[in-house]
């Protein structure tokens, strides 16, 4: 009765934690700043943020997690320490148990490394969820039923598309395509363009502020934006602006990588639930899905109805957190991440 029941949602990007009876507690950057002379963590999450492009050679910021796997073990288990500390408080007698995220498909190692990190970090125990059973779960979707609910769940580093029926995942595939991947496509657009070279914050807010998936048929409806940066040529400080055109344009391959993994997911998928799916629509979760008409977009592709789910960033978190509250449940449907 003592036990504190957490989901947390370990992203390339963020990192969201959800509680029993608290609902999403934290939600800040999975990012750490590092001392490089000492290897000692100075901030983590929204501190370190602030420092991200920003550090003399003495300090790194970095991203610990690369394509919603653990790149860096030290520092995650370090950054997940400070997370769970920062809900539980540093004097708990009670260590809590954790349900973690992860991607469709990750390998054995990959997945014993979140295991072991969590519980380094002080979780009592810690499951592993997939992490379309968990958007679904969060998302409301009726998973225990025999009826086809499909998911596009689009974080930071991956993509996952995933048809659930009975608390199971019956087909999925994930693509390594994110908002990273869409940043980075906009950082090379406009130094192609316009010999400027921007950071990665920059390339996040162009792509929050104007971007979208389709290019605007009406002038009107063109979103403009002061972008600056440093001349490629000169080495001085520039100014552009940039519409919301040149922003679809930009990111035409990393979308068009997401369209491809959710109509292969939908070619493999048994007729029976193709059809609830044409009914039902497909529901858009995570971070990169409030990307503007990335909906319509998929909808004009795929031929189906797709809608972004409410509040899209914490399905994940709510899922892993009502996944183990309801640990007996579904601990059948997870075999693959059992050890």
């Amino acid at each position: 009765m003592f036990t504190r029941h957490i989901g947390i949602d370990l992203g390339t990007v963020n990192v969201l934690v959800h509680e029993r009876g608290r609902g999403i507690v934290l939600r800040e950057p999975s990012i750490v700043a590092i001392s490089v002379n000492d290897n000692r963590i100075i901030a983590v999450g929204d501190e370190a943020r602030e420092m991200l492009g920003r550090t003399p050679d003495t300090i790194e910021v970095a991203r610990p997690l690369r394509d919603g796997v653990i790149a860096d073990y030290v520092v995650t288990e370090a950054m997940l320490r400070y997370f769970i500390t920062k809900v539980c408080g540093r004097m708990s007698f009670f260590k809590p148990e954790v349900m973690i995220s992860v991607p469709v498909g990750v390998t054995s190692v990959e997945s014993r490394a979140v295991r072991d990190a969590a519980e380094q970090a002080g979780a009592k125990e810690a499951y592993l969820i997939p992490e379309p059973m968990a958007a679904a779960l969060g998302a409301g979707l009726p998973v225990g039923t025999p009826t086809g609910n499909m998911l596009l769940n689009m974080g930071g580093g991956t993509s996952e598309s995933a048809v659930i029926s009975v608390n199971g995942i019956v087909v999925a595939n994930s693509v390594r395509v994110g908002g990273n991947r869409i940043d980075e496509a906009i950082m090379a657009y406009v130094k192609r363009k316009y010999n400027l070279v921007i950071g990665d914050r920059t390339a996040e807010l162009i792509k929050i502020e104007i971007g979208s998936a389709i290019k605007p048929d009406r002038a009107e409806d063109e979103r403009h934006m002061d972008v600056r940066g440093r001349d490629q040529v000169t080495g001085l400080p520039k100014t552009i602006e940039m519409r919301t055109s040149e922003v679809a344009e930009a990111i035409g391959e990393p979308v068009q990588a997401i369209v491809g993994v959710t109509r292969g997911v939908l070619e493999r998928t048994p007729p029976e639930l193709v059809s609830d799916i044409i009914d039902r629509g497909v529901v858009m979760t995570g971070g990169s899905a409030q990307l503007r008409d990335l909906d319509l977009l998929l909808t004009e592709e795929i031929g189906v109805p797709f809608y972004v789910a409410e509040d899209p960033m914490a399905c994940v978190a709510l899922g892993a957190g009502r996944a183990l509250e309801n640990y007996a449940l579904i601990r059948r449907t997870l075999p693959a991440l059992e050890f």
